[in-house]
């Protein structure tokens, strides 16, 4: 790959980053008056730790990952901005993806004014890395790959996505929100061989904490100490970070909460298979499955209804004719599987 000073935007590696009073100084101290804070109300008068590490040594545990390759985000979408913002000149380079899949990708390549180029998934939703690198050009500085897929489920090629890595001289990032549904490794164990790969995970789905807003970045220390650089100074609260730890400790709870969902996963599958409006249900490594039924839209109007709310993906690529839906507890699964077997067309 080219080094990482000639993939980084010249402005973002010149950069000199704000230091904050937290960055400054690092120890204990019985009293603290360099931050303009209140003293009272404690804690929560003081910024929290800028740099987590608290909670990244806690997740380094578990990942078994050193702390200074993880960067936390405000969920997954602050690494996918940091990451175009940081190896991305507007309107000089581009970024190539998977489609269909996770729309926060082009959204944020939009917002930074950096062309996306999609490269269409075969029809059974696999990877090609021929057609994917195929896209790429020398103004190329990222490829976002999401496995398993967002919308449709599945784990893609990994002997495909190493092909990407091995050819490929810019970014990789494997967004991996839902591996912990799948039986397939994690890429984390492979991050020491490929310094230009980025994985990207989150609290959101299989920790069950979708409402705290919690993404993790893996990555060498090196893209690490540059994202950082970019990153707001406290843009994890002191409220998350304290939740997180009390949530990591709880992760036998979570093993759980996958092992029923994984059950319930199969269940729905075999009982929607059994509806004449479901014509094919994909293979799923996520907590959803991608169903094509008889009329997407009359079908989603309908369970709407019922106020029963399933995600409508009839108008994304290759997706035609497709509800997702999330596998909830067996007594939503239930109540949605009732509704869909009420649908009348």
């Amino acid at each position: 790959m080219k080094t990482l000073k000639e993939l980084v935007r010249p402005a973002i590696w010149d950069l000199k980053p704000y230091s904050s009073a937290r960055d400054e100084y690092h120890g204990t101290a019985t009293v603290f008056v360099d931050a303009n804070e209140n003293p009272y109300n404690a804690p929560y008068n003081r910024y929290p730790d800028p740099m987590q590490w608290e909670v990244k040594e806690k997740i380094a545990q578990q990942k078994q990952i050193n702390p200074t390759s993880i960067l936390l985000g405000n969920g997954s979408d602050e690494p996918i901005d940091l990451m175009i913002r940081a190896f991305c000149t507007p309107r000089v380079d581009n970024i190539v993806a998977i489609d269909p899949t996770y729309g926060m990708y082009q959204v944020s390549a939009d917002i930074n004014d950096v062309a996306y180029r999609k490269v269409p998934l075969s029809a059974d939703f696999e990877l090609s890395a021929a057609a994917v690198l195929a896209a790429v050009d020398e103004h190329t500085k990222l490829i976002f790959i999401c496995s398993p897929n967002n919308p449709t489920g599945n784990e893609l090629n990994r002997a495909e996505i190493y092909s990407i890595l091995q050819g490929f001289d810019g970014m990789v990032i494997v967004d991996e929100a839902y591996i912990d549904f799948s039986s397939h490794r994690s890429f984390t164990t492979v991050l020491d061989a490929y310094p230009n790969l980025v994985i990207l995970q989150t609290f959101s789905k299989a920790w069950g904490s979708a409402g705290v807003r919690l993404g993790m970045a893996f990555s060498s220390k090196e893209v690490i100490a540059l994202l950082n650089k970019i990153k707001y100074p406290y843009n994890i609260n002191q409220l998350t970070q304290a939740y997180a730890l009390e949530l990591l400790d709880r992760k036998g709870e979570v093993d759980e909460w996958i092992r029923i969902l994984l059950i319930e996963r199969t269940r729905v599958a075999q009982l929607l298979n059994s509806l004449t409006i479901v014509h094919h249900i994909y293979p799923s490594d996520a907590n959803f499955l991608l169903v094509r039924v008889a009329d997407a839209d009359k079908i989603y109007k309908q369970l709407s209804d019922q106020g029963v709310i399933v995600r409508n993906r009839n108008s994304v690529s290759l997706c035609q004719g497709c509800l997702r839906i999330t596998i909830g507890t067996r007594a939503e699964n239930d109540i949605v599987l009732e509704a869909l077997k009420n649908i009348a067309l």
